[in-house]
């Protein structure tokens, strides 16, 4: 029966936090958050790809600068330092 009475208490504790999830620190919010609109809702996904987009971009021209234009500066302009 040991078992049974932790499996109740651990589910009476999980249930009692979910009692207070609307009064504390964060209820507020919660009780304001509204489901966006479809149209939020695309533009949100735009601007997430715009910036995806973007910091690949940024990333794929330094690795191509650093594998092709790096080693010629390297062997021409750096190698006497």
């Amino acid at each position: 029966m040991a078992f049974l009475d932790r499996a109740r208490r651990v589910q009476d504790e999980f249930d009692g936090r979910l009692r207070t999830v609307g009064h504390g620190k964060y209820g507020r919010i919660l009780r304001m958050a509204r489901r966006p609109t479809s149209e939020e809702y695309v533009k949100v996904l735009q601007v997430t790809w715009l910036g995806a987009i973007l910091i690949g971009l940024t990333g794929f021209a330094i690795y191509i600068f650093f594998t092709q234009a790096g080693p010629w500066l390297w062997a021409n302009y750096l190698s006497g330092l």
